[in-house]
């Protein structure tokens, strides 16, 4: 008798299961937010804090040069403390499991390591645009600005746009991977984001093409003149989408590899 076919309700026990494991994996993560709270406040409150310095600190010298500006800087400033926390979550998770010596636990789920790294992504992309909100909400109250903020565009080009950033990621996590200490590169990239975000692709088109950027741009248009999703040229939203699923399948193709030769090499739970 043949095995290939599956049982009835196979289909939604599979999914009851890959529900459980999501509920689980976001539970971990707002248990480690709430259970050390310093940490969390801590983080908010730099990123608040690098803000006002801008802020404060802009207006003390460039004056009506920064007022002209200041809304381009609100959206480049949330995208970046988006794309800090998507990018620098996966990263992390794999140095913290290594830390903890629970990674090779998770090649041993039955979901297999790959769903679960996915899984844990996701949640880190969803804290990531908590946050942003968050952030956006402090520093629209700060500088007395407003913003047009149309759901569905902000939503589907803040996602297109952070994408590439979860794919650096991926190939951080690689790298955490293979080399476990890997903290100071981090530390750079959070840097390089911020070139990325600020690059003038009107001047230079090719910029386009760079992770970030060109979602960066759109966004800006998007929040600061008030441009719909389906107003904006179909040429610009491809490449948004290019670069999205390009940076992001690239930095997973990196991962993936890396977890494989991690395992030949017998470093996977080494730290």
């Amino acid at each position: 008798m043949s095995t290939d076919t599956a049982s009835p309700g196979t289909g939604a026990t599979t999914d009851a299961s890959l529900a459980t494991l999501v509920r689980a994996i976001a539970k971990k993560r707002a248990l480690l937010l709430v259970r050390y709270p310093v940490n969390t406040l801590s983080q908010f409150g730099v990123m608040y804090l690098v803000f006002l310095i801008i802020f404060f600190g802009g207006r003390a010298i460039a004056g009506a040069a920064l007022a002209n500006s200041i809304e381009g800087i609100i959206v480049g400033y949330m995208l970046w403390s988006v794309s800090i926390t998507a990018y620098s979550g996966l990263a992390w998770n794999v140095t913290r499991e290594s830390q903890w010596g629970t990674l090779e636990q998770l090649f041993m789920s039955p979901f297999g390591f790959g769903r679960v790294m996915a899984i844990k992504t996701a949640v880190n992309v969803l804290e990531a645009f908590l946050w942003g909100v968050l952030i956006l909400a402090l520093m629209l109250a700060t500088t007395g600005q407003s913003l047009v903020i149309e759901p569905v565009t902000v939503l589907i080009l803040g996602g297109l746009a952070v994408a590439p950033a979860v794919g650096v990621g991926f190939a951080m996590g690689a790298l955490a991977l293979l080399y476990k200490r890997v903290e100071n590169a981090f530390n750079i990239v959070q840097f390089v984001l911020i070139g990325l975000i600020a690059a003038p692709v009107t001047q230079y088109p090719l910029l386009k093409w760079l992770p970030l950027a060109q979602g960066s741009h759109l966004l800006g248009r998007a929040m600061t003149d008030g441009v719909r999703l389906w107003e904006l040229p179909v040429t610009e939203l491809a490449i948004l989408v290019a670069t999205a699923v390009g940076y992001l399948g690239v930095g997973y193709l990196a991962f993936h590899r890396a977890q494989r030769r991690a395992r030949r090499k017998g470093v996977m739970g080494h730290y």
